[in-house]
């Protein structure tokens, strides 16, 4: 922050910034007294941040009212938490005291503002540089902050939410930041606030902090995709215009008070599908989406009319275009554990591209966009029904692995985080109950979410009426049994397959309390589970790299690096996700690696290269690769499968120049259909 008195044009910035969340502020307020509470607050904040500066120049006090009008217009929230907003950062900067905040605005603001409040208490910097990982985990600042956030998610998730809003703004003026600080707040938005973001139901702000992470984590990625898919939306609009007609004039022709909106794929969600599924852009097929929003009129069982309304829809929708049946998704009947409600088909348009149509009601639509703030409003309002439980659920498991006495504020962190990312499956008791497990989840986990003693003496499964080991992985729909025996009890081994915490929980607690002779065991493999594989070390300069294999990243990728209290500079591509969770621990040991002039070395990278088979196509494409390229390939794996073939290529290349021309190069042969780089584990180092 700087200091530097406002001037006429900083006073008219400020008084503009401020009537804009003001005409927001008063169709959130219940009357002129709420009204005015803002405006005390507006007034002691504003004086408070006098004449002090962002980085960008601006005055600091436009940022909690951004803060105040996110919390407004993309999450909902009432007055106080507009209070809590722009007094969010006078305890933290300025000499005023959670003290001073309650005596002007009462007990609820003041624990608002105290849980949005940062800890004070630090390590000293030369301390934390000089402590290995292991020991300082510990004393991680940034986990203990988090911590103190997440402590307040089970009292009130509305410091969570404000919390939330204070980093989507701060993500998006993070251009102001230099390079090291920017990588550690992406990275800390990756790691836990976007997950949070989706786990809350607030998808607008999760997708528009995606979508600044890529822009800067890999900016070429980034605007290349960008400019596709704006290419791409110019060429297809008025084919996505003649797909809506139809649906329009058969939604009207049956009554329905309803709303398309047409959206495209965000460039975080087409890059996304893009690397995980190995695709280039062309094969992305469901880059549209169209979503119907339709009112389903009287209040009396407006559950029930909702629920027949969204399948009434799908009906129309499928007989004017065939769908996808397996992209059929039902989240009407079996909504997500974050709220999120909606019927989801895949529809084929006139002009042969695929269509995602969404299907929800105003209520569902609600709920998506703003999440748990209106899941509470309408559950206020009288909207209570057998899906309200799941948010609850969430919300308890939460409050009680915090609350655990046993957790440090690192090991606490990873396991929100790991709990944040996991998607569920659903499973049937040999009753037909349903239950929502983990994805991944085994029989083991199963038997354990049941209850501690049927884990505890379980010896086999029955999946499907078939028998399986214990260590069976589950599937969606799949009718689990649990077999028992009164002598059976947990083994060691269990820690190998069990993917669910509270069954790791309870497995290492009954064998440490009633098997001390298998406590070693235990802990061998527990530690076996967080290992890290090390990559080559190479000297450039005065510094030693450590080029790490979970990415293996080349020169002229974007990359950030980690210096060990050995002084090597670990160095992880941008987007990769152990930086991540590296930078949202361990942020001040973040550096900007120095090693793009080392092309005298050969760095391993792998490329997916898939399309029609025909003679001396495996021969033209070493060719390209060896002789054209000069580069040396050391693994081939190719597969033909009727006419199509799909190759995976380990080279050793100098850079990423130099990997992105051969690429271009392979691309140009015929019958090549895509080239796609991927991350691979260095297994020679």
């Amino acid at each position: 922050m700087d200091f530097k008195p406002f001037d006429k044009n900083d006073f008219s910035l400020i008084e503009r910034e401020y009537a804009a969340l003001k005409e927001v502020a008063a169709k959130r307020c219940r009357d002129a007294s709420e009204l005015a509470v803002v405006q005390k607050a507006f007034d002691f904040a504003n004086d408070a941040h006098k004449d002090v500066r962002r980085r960008s120049g601006e005055p600091y006090i436009l940022h909690p009212i951004a803060v105040a009008r996110i919390v407004v217009e993309n999450i909902g929230l009432g007055y106080k938490s507009i209070v809590a907003s722009l007094l969010h950062d006078v305890v933290e900067d300025t000499d005023y005291t959670v003290d001073d905040v309650r005596s002007l605005f009462g007990d609820k603001i003041a624990q608002l503002v105290d849980g949005l409040t940062k800890i004070k208490t630090v390590l000293d910097n030369e301390d934390r540089a000089s402590l290995p990982y292991a020991q300082y985990e510990s004393k991680s600042m940034q986990a203990e902050n988090f911590k103190r956030i997440l402590l307040t998610l089970g009292d009130d998730a509305r410091v969570v939410l404000i919390k939330l809003a204070d980093r989507l703004h701060n993500c998006r003026t993070i251009e102001f930041m230099p390079e090291h600080k920017r990588d550690k707040i992406l990275s800390e938005t990756m790691y836990i606030f976007i997950p949070l973001a989706h786990r809350l139901g607030l998808y607008n702000i999760k997708s528009e902090m995606e979508n600044i992470w890529l822009r800067y984590k890999e900016p070429e990625d980034y605007k290349a995709i960008s400019e596709l898919i704006a290419s791409k939306a110019a060429e297809c609009q008025n084919a996505i215009d003649h797909f809506v007609e139809p649906i329009e004039e058969a939604l009207r022709r049956e009554g329905y008070n309803f709303q398309i909106i047409k959206r495209i794929k965000t460039p975080y969600s087409v890059w996304h599908k893009m690397r995980t599924k190995n695709v280039p852009f062309d094969q992305v097929y469901d880059l549209y989406a169209v979503r119907i929003v339709f009112d389903p009129g009287s209040a009396e069982d407006s559950l029930l009319r909702e629920r027949k309304g969204c399948y009434d829809i799908y009906a129309i929708v499928t007989s004017l275009y065939n769908s996808r049946n397996d992209r059929l998704r039902d989240w009407v009947k079996q909504p997500k554990s974050n709220g999120y409600e909606a019927l989801h088909c895949t529809l084929m348009s006139p002009g042969g591209a695929w269509v995602e149509v969404q299907i929800r009601s105003k209520r569902m639509d609600d709920i998506a966009e703003k999440g748990i703030a209106a899941h509470w409003a309408y559950k206020q309002n009288g909207y209570a029904s057998e899906n309200d439980s799941e948010m609850d659920r969430w919300l308890e498991k939460v409050k009680e692995v915090i609350e655990s006495p046993d957790l440090g504020a690192l090991e606490l962190l990873d396991i929100i985080h790991k709990d944040l990312i996991a998607s569920e499956i659903l499973v049937f008791t040999p009753k037909g109950q349903q239950i929502a497990i983990q994805s991944g989840a085994t029989a083991l986990d199963f038997a354990y979410l049941i209850h501690t003693h049927i884990g505890h003496h379980s010896i086999a499964a029955k999946v499907n009426m078939k028998l399986c080991p214990l260590s069976h992985v589950l599937r969606s729909g799949d009718q689990v049994e649990i077999i028992t025996a009164e002598s059976g009890e947990p083994k060691a081994e269990w820690l190998q397959f069990l993917q669910t915490r509270h069954a790791r929980r309870q497995v290492i607690d009954y064998i440490k309390t009633n098997l001390p002779q298998e406590a070693a065991k235990v802990d061998a493999l527990t530690l076996e589970s967080a290992g890290r594989k090390s990559g080559r070390i190479m000297t450039i300069g005065s510094e030693r790299y450590e080029v790490c294999t979970c990415c293996s990243p080349i020169p002229g990728d974007p990359v950030v690096g980690f210096r060990s209290s050995e002084g090597i500079i670990h160095v992880h591509k941008k987007s990769c996700r152990v930086a991540e969770s590296l930078a949202a621990k361990f942020g001040d040991r973040m550096v900007v690696p120095d090693w793009d002039n080392k092309k005298d070395s050969d760095f391993p990278v792998s490329i997916v290269i898939k399309g029609i088979d025909r003679m001396g196509l495996l021969n033209e494409i070493t060719r390209s690769i060896s002789v054209v390229m000069g580069i040396n390939m050391r693994k081939l794996v190719l597969t033909c499968d009727k006419g199509i073939f799909e190759g995976e290529i380990e080279l050793l290349v100098h850079d990423r120049d130099s990997l992105e021309r051969m690429i271009e190069h392979i691309q140009k042969l015929d019958g090549i259909q895509s080239v796609v780089r991927t991350d691979i584990q260095d297994e020679t180092k």
